[in-house]
């Protein structure tokens, strides 16, 4: 079964999603939820790993309680073309960089960043542009987060 063709049912369905609410539940309590014993339900969980439905579990941290409360978008405008490869190299050694992914536009790559207030985010800023290829940056402070979505199975 590949991530493409991944079929689940309507089990698999709720078993995914109470992961989702809630990766530390038990197979027991999985299993009263959605009427199957502890090791069916630890059967599918392994069969939705293998599969790589499920690529993994975290654990999901406050950047404001982390001391990084300022959150912003940064479009990287680079000379020619930069490959995944090079944005990849090139940005991942920034702890302030929490994602980055190469974008169709104006811009080569699209960053999201925190850190703990403007001094911070232009010191970072700084560092970005220093990289070999990048012209300039353009950046948008996020003022509020008005929802953030995880991956659902409802389309």
């Amino acid at each position: 079964m590949s991530p493409r063709t991944a079929t689940l049912d309507q089990i698999d369905q709720r078993i995914v999603a109470l992961l989702r609410e809630g990766a530390r539940r038990s197979f027991r309590e999985i299993g009263e939820a959605v009427g199957l014993s502890a090791p069916a339900v630890k059967r599918r969980v392994d069969r939705l790993e293998a599969s790589g439905v499920i690529a993994g579990y975290t654990a999901v941290l406050d950047p404001v309680h982390l001391g990084w409360p300022m959150q912003a978008i940064v479009s990287l405008i680079c000379e020619g073309t930069m490959d995944a490869d090079e944005v990849r190299a090139a940005f991942e050694g920034h702890p302030e960089v929490g994602a980055a992914y190469t974008v169709a536009g104006e811009a080569s790559a699209v960053l999201l960043v925190r850190a703990s207030d403007t001094q911070h985010l232009e010191r970072l800023l700084e560092r970005l542009r220093e990289h070999n290829g990048v012209l300039r940056t353009q950046t948008q402070i996020v003022l509020s987060t008005l929802f953030e979505r995880p991956l659902t199975l409802e389309s």
